[in-house]
């Protein structure tokens, strides 16, 4: 396993464009897709029966920056293992040699 990111493009109805990230531990990058999309899925759930969106999991996926009304161009996602540019620590990540 290892620590991944998955940038995804997204857009909202007012024409806005951005990119989600979402990062956690997985086995390969279509992996990291499949969970991060099960992991928005389950945020969108939440928010829509007006519960709390779920924190991050113990393998280190979560959705706290969901927002509604921007659609989420699965398509387009990419997913690489997550380059820790600035030194952060991240709960139960794997350190990776560059």
């Amino acid at each position: 396993m290892a620590y991944y990111e998955v940038n995804v493009p997204m857009r909202s109805v007012a024409g806005n464009r951005g990119v989600h990230v979402f990062t956690g531990m997985a086995t390969d990058p279509g992996s990291a897709i499949r969970i991060a999309q099960q992991t928005y899925r389950a945020a969108q759930v939440a928010q829509q029966a007006g519960r709390a969106i779920p924190g991050k999991s113990p393998d280190g996926w979560g959705a706290r920056g969901y927002r509604p009304g921007w659609q989420l161009d699965w398509r387009s996602a990419t997913a690489a293992l997550w380059r820790d540019l600035h030194g952060w620590p991240h709960r139960g990540a794997i350190r990776i040699a560059y």
